[in-house]
């Protein structure tokens, strides 16, 4: 790995602390390097103000001259009521270089927040990261897409069962297993469920770790009807355009939705976490999903992680194409 692309990966992992609460700007990592030597960091704040280079720098001041500035996603360049266009904060700070890792797709900066730099005389360059682009996965697929960012989660037996026949699903997978479950939630705008979920597990599906209950994210249910209290409706996974000022979604469950976002080809990232059980007879993780033939399922997901939590296993896949 070049040393761009470290610090560009180091810039991505701090970008993690701006979510969720950067919405609905995307959550950017910032770091300022002199030598080999972090001189000031930031990321983005809470309802998406100041960005994370306005705080790197600001924490900077003055040793940001002459350093290199390495930020996940392209400076700014448009004029806002909420605060200055990073493009021009950065031409005025001293830095001698900067190093962005992924291109704005917003055409009100699209490029021109690294022209704006180039003119101002300091070096800029475009390096594409693959850790910057899977930091902004949600602010991406909204502009590319124009739908959030989805997340399929499943907790399933050896046998591919989330519950048994008759219906008990409390629980499948261990304390480490679900801590990181709630994580995983922290992160999320939103979470849905299906229906029948809804109806027969009255699910909290908020965010049960320490320090961190007010990060629980907005509660969906995929039905046709109306929500209950507190909850808001998404009639189709045809309709995740709808959901205003979502980037990240987070599909909790049962079969019938997985297999309604599947079938929906909506789903972008998988995260399946399996006991180290055999149920037999159980409740499958994922309906019908009208697929044909196999030859259709092959490379379609590819495996980007895979850990262990107590005695489960978890595996991360991305979808591919």
């Amino acid at each position: 790995m070049s040393e761009d692309q470290r610090w560009l990966t180091a810039a991505a992992s701090l970008a993690a602390r701006a979510r969720p609460l950067s919405r609905p700007n995307p959550g950017v990592g910032a770091i300022i390097v002199r030598g080999a030597e972090v001189v000031a960091r930031g990321w983005t704040q809470a309802g998406g103000r100041p960005h994370a280079e306005a705080v790197a720098l600001e924490a900077a001041g003055e040793a940001a001259r002459r350093a290199t500035l390495y930020v996940t996603l392209e400076p700014c360049a448009h004029l806002s009521t909420r605060g200055p266009a990073c493009a021009d904060l950065v031409s005025a700070s001293g830095v001698a270089r900067v190093v962005v890792g992924c291109g704005d797709p917003d055409p009100r900066t699209a490029g021109q927040g690294i022209a704006r730099i180039q003119a101002a005389g300091i070096a800029c360059d475009l390096v594409p990261s693959p850790a910057c682009e899977e930091s902004l996965s949600g602010y991406l697929t909204q502009a590319r897409h124009g739908r959030p960012h989805v997340t399929l989660k499943l907790a399933l037996s050896l046998d591919g069962c989330i519950a048994l026949a008759s219906g008990e699903s409390q629980w499948i997978t261990g304390d480490a297993a679900r801590a990181h479950t709630h994580a995983v939630r922290a992160r999320a705008d939103a979470i849905l469920v299906g229906g029948e979920t809804l109806r027969r597990d009255a699910p909290r599906l908020d965010v049960r770790l320490p320090g961190l209950a007010d990060r629980s994210p907005e509660r969906w249910v995929l039905t046709r009807g109306a929500a209950p209290a507190g909850w808001c409706a998404l009639a189709s996974p045809e309709s995740l355009g709808t959901m205003e000022g979502v980037q990240y979604l987070f599909v909790e469950g049962g079969a019938g939705a997985a297999a309604a976002f599947l079938a929906a080809d909506a789903v972008d990232r998988l995260l399946i976490y399996r006991a180290p059980l055999v149920i037999g007879g159980g409740r499958p993780g994922v309906g019908d999903i009208g697929l044909a033939s196999l030859a259709t399922a092959h490379g379609r997901w590819q495996l980007t992680d895979r850990r262990q939590l107590g005695l489960d296993t978890l595996e991360v896949y991305a979808r591919q194409g």
